[in-house]
């Protein structure tokens, strides 16, 4: 609820800002999403398992098979962390 009012206060770009350069958030992605947000990707078995740390913004950081590698890059990064489901 609280996001909810503010962001009825926020402009588009502000609540598209929020965040960044502090947030981070992690997600599991299936192989045939890696393209969407990793054009630069090669062909990837669809049986991995991925994980893919972005910032606030949806800026993609990092795709690796090892989710524990995404929480050390994000630390390095200074961003705190959030995952997605």
């Amino acid at each position: 609820m609280l996001l909810k009012e503010a962001s009825s206060r926020l402009t588009k770009s502000e609540l598209a800002h929020l965040g960044a350069g502090e947030v981070g958030y992690i997600r599991k992605m299936k192989s045939d999403e890696v393209s969407r947000c990793f054009p630069e990707a090669p062909e990837i078995d669809p049986t991995l398992d991925l994980w893919a740390l972005f910032a606030a913004d949806g800026t993609p950081i990092l795709l690796t098979d090892n989710r524990s590698s995404t929480f050390f890059k994000a630390a390095e990064d200074d961003l705190k962390t959030v995952s997605l489901h």
